[in-house]
C-alpha cells in the first residue's frame, strides 16, 4: 500500500491511498472539524466516508505534471510514466495553489 498525506494551505485535510483495491481518499476528521473547511477539490466534497475509485481520482491526476517538465522528471528520478500515484508522490510535494502531496512512508504510521 502507498500512502500521501494531503495538505491544504499546509494543513492536513486528508489522506490519499492506493492498494489492490483501488485508490482511496479520506478527509481528516480535525479537518472536517475546522471553522470553515474547504474541500480539496469540487469533485471530493466534504464527507466522512472515504471516497473510492478504480484509477486515481482526476484532481490529484491533474495535479501531475505534463509535456516537457514530466519526461524531465520521469527520466531524472526514473519513473514509469504509467505509475500515477508514483508520479503524484514524485512530483507534487510543492505544487502550485492551495494542494500538496506528501508520502507516508509505512514506518511512520
Amino acid at each position: 500500500m502507498r500512502k500521501a498525506e494531503i495538505k491544504k494551505h499546509n494543513e492536513l485535510a486528508g489522506w490519499l491511498s492506493q492498494d489492490e483495491n483501488g485508490y482511496h481518499f479520506l478527509y481528516a476528521p480535525v479537518y472536517l472539524q475546522t471553522k470553515n473547511p474547504k474541500p480539496v477539490s469540487l469533485t471530493l466534497p466534504l464527507q466522512e466516508k472515504a471516497f473510492t475509485s478504480n484509477v486515481l481520482f482526476s484532481f490529484f491526476d491533474g495535479l501531475i505534471p505534463e509535456g516537457w517538465l514530466l519526461d524531465i522528471a520521469e527520466k531524472n528520478w526514473k519513473l514509469d510514466p504509467r505509475d500515477r500515484m508514483g508520479l503524484l508522490l514524485a512530483c507534487c510535494k510543492d505544487c502550485i495553489g492551495a494542494v500538496s502531496v506528501y508520502t507516508i512512508i509505512e514506518s511512520e504510521v
